[in-house]
């Protein structure tokens, strides 16, 4: 494996590769161990390196003194907001292309998590493993879902399911998985506050402020490029209270971690709405009935029906990673109709499978009783919440519009209420406010790259941020998506560093 970032800690670089002479070992390898530049090193080494000629980090702070301000450091030639999926693709593509940069990764969660309120049991992916972080785009590279499979012994049996579709449960340990190999670069428990350009036009650096979750401490951190890759936050609609104080009105990111806590009884005959209409809602409305099995449920919808998801192969061709090219191309009105148009493969959608499954389940409910209004499960159509209100005995009450005759009703008391309305993704926008006075017009536009649209010459062309998983409206609708993340994170890492930062093979 190459050496792809040269650390801070390290002052003796021959032909800027760590190690032992031209950064390989005697057999022709390089190491692993310094892949990856947290800008520190350790006390008990030399230089930064080990007599091994391993590069020695640890958990981006050095042992030997506490953190301080970056304006004492070199810049970082990038910073990365958020571990999820999409930096730990761009991890992986500059280990996999031989970058040497210094990089680091800020990350709010304690420890790699991706949807962990939705691990439901038996829950499957929607995509193929081939779209994993790497395939796509280097299949050859050791952070296939494949390999991953063949280092856990599995690689075989595997196999023998038939299935291009994994576990949920499974595909995040293969994530967690590849995250494993870059924890030294990683600083968990950071809440990025802000990022803001340093000095004058044109813009060389930009302050990475974050917080620390356990201890409130504040730290800055400095980059000649940002990537913010921070993913959405729950979508809560405006019938619901915003900052809810009630604990039982729950958003579906927080699921299983949230519910069990506050319904503690399994056994217990509660009384549960799931609002929305998509996978998400769906798969917790079917969770439901095995979590609590006494439980009545009912699953509120806008739409008259459950909608299958459009995975037909002609279609699915439009989270192609050669799709970005066309989307971005298109005229603004053409683009956002074509999105319009291709939202039946993602938005407001079920797998088949599943809605065959809750089909099966009412028409158990039928045979055993002719009528619905006694059923333990049913779906509530064309709903749309109006208000939520608690009564005196805690229970939530909503009160419900009609969306074809604009009628309103009032349910009964729930124990709980599951929110599956999506996510908001414009994050970018608060952390980018002290930037806004050098944008072009008033909204963060990006090029095709993903690159923030400055005014001409206000940064400079070596330095820059990037936007990840917010682009939907200029990049199509595989952009919030995991589809791409291979192709796109290798583009990401050349359109950053380009050529100027490879290492040469060994």
């Amino acid at each position: 494996m190459a050496d792809i970032m040269k650390g801070y800690g390290s002052e003796h670089h021959l032909n800027g590769v760590h190690g032992s002479g031209n950064g390989c070992h005697s057999n022709g390898t390089t190491t692993f161990t310094n892949i990856l530049s947290n800008g520190h090193s350790t006390s008990n080494s030399t230089n930064g390196i080990h007599k091994n000629g391993h590069s020695t980090y640890h958990n981006g702070n050095s042992t030997s003194s506490s953190n301080t301000d970056s304006h004492n450091q070199e810049p970082y030639d990038l910073i990365c907001i958020g571990f999820g999926p999409a930096s730990l693709a761009i991890a992986i593509a500059l280990h996999d292309q031989k970058t040497q940069a210094r990089v680091l990764f800020l990350e709010r969660q304690p420890e790699f998590a991706w949807h962990a309120g939705m691990i439901l049991p038996g829950s499957r992916m929607q995509i193929s493993f081939i779209k994993d972080l790497a395939t796509l785009r280097n299949p050859r590279s050791e952070f296939t879902f494949l390999n991953y499979l063949h280092e856990k012994n599995r690689l075989v049996t595997f196999t023998n399911l038939g299935t291009f579709l994994p576990l949920r449960e499974e595909y995040n340990d293969y994530m967690a998985w590849c995250a494993s190999h870059f924890e030294d670069y990683v600083r968990y428990g950071q809440d990025v506050v802000s990022v803001a350009p340093v000095g004058e036009k044109p813009i060389q650096n930009w302050t990475v402020t974050s917080r620390d979750i356990e201890n409130g401490q504040e730290k800055r951190l400095t980059a000649r490029h940002v990537v913010i890759a921070v993913g959405g936050k729950p979508n809560i609609p405006k019938a619901f209270p915003q900052n809810p104080l009630n604990s039982r009105i729950i958003h579906s990111s927080g699921y299983s971690s949230t519910v069990p806590k506050i319904l503690n009884d399994k056994n217990k005959a509660y009384k549960i709405a799931v609002v929305g209409g998509g996978q998400s809602a769906a798969e917790i409305f079917n969770d439901m009935h095995t979590r609590y099995p006494n439980s009545k449920t009912s699953l509120i919808i806008k739409g008259s029906a459950l909608r299958p998801s459009d995975d037909s192969p002609f279609v699915n061709e439009i989270f192609d990673p050669s799709r970005v090219d066309s989307v971005y191309s298109m005229p603004t009105e053409i683009r956002g109709e074509s999105i319009v148009q291709d939202r039946a493969t993602n938005y407001g959608v079920v797998r088949l499978e599943l809605i065959e499954h809750l089909y099966e389940t009412f028409y158990h409910q039928r045979l055993q009783n002719p009528s619905e209004a006694e059923w333990q499960h049913r779906i509530v159509p064309l709903r749309e919440v109006a208000r939520v209100e608690e009564n005196k005995l805690g229970e939530l009450h909503l009160q419900l519009k009609n969306t074809r005759t604009g009628e309103a009703e009032t349910t009964a008391g729930f124990d709980a209420i599951i929110v599956a309305t999506g996510y908001v993704r414009n994050v970018h926008e608060a952390l980018l406010k002290p930037a806004r006075g050098l944008l072009e017009g008033n909204s963060y536009q990006v090029n095709r790259d993903y690159r923030v649209q400055f005014k001409e010459g206000a940064v400079a062309t070596n330095s820059g941020v990037w936007l990840q998983g917010c682009c939907e409206s200029t990049h199509g609708l595989s952009d919030t998506l995991l589809s791409v993340l291979a192709v796109r994170g290798g583009g990401m890492v050349e359109s950053i560093f380009g050529k100027e930062m490879s290492a040469a093979n060994c």
